[in-house]
């Protein structure tokens, strides 16, 4: 149980990725949809995702590679 609480997302950083995930996809949008290579798309779902679960795949691994602190 404590591993899982470990690589949950606190609050603030949900809200960071929800509005990362925000401002990509505002870009995107921006830009044109069908300009935009698909591949861009991966980076504001996999941060939405990130958001509204609490687990984020990047901490996850930042956390395996530097240690826990």
């Amino acid at each position: 149980m404590k591993e899982v609480e470990m690589t949950r997302a606190s609050k603030a950083m949900r809200f960071f990725l929800f509005n990362a995930s925000v401002f990509i996809t505002v870009g995107i949008w921006l830009t044109g949809f069908d300009k935009v290579h698909w591949f861009l798309y991966l980076v504001p779902g996999f941060f939405l995702f990130a958001a509204l679960v609490g687990i984020c795949p990047g901490l996850i691994l930042a956390q395996k590679i530097f240690g826990k602190e």
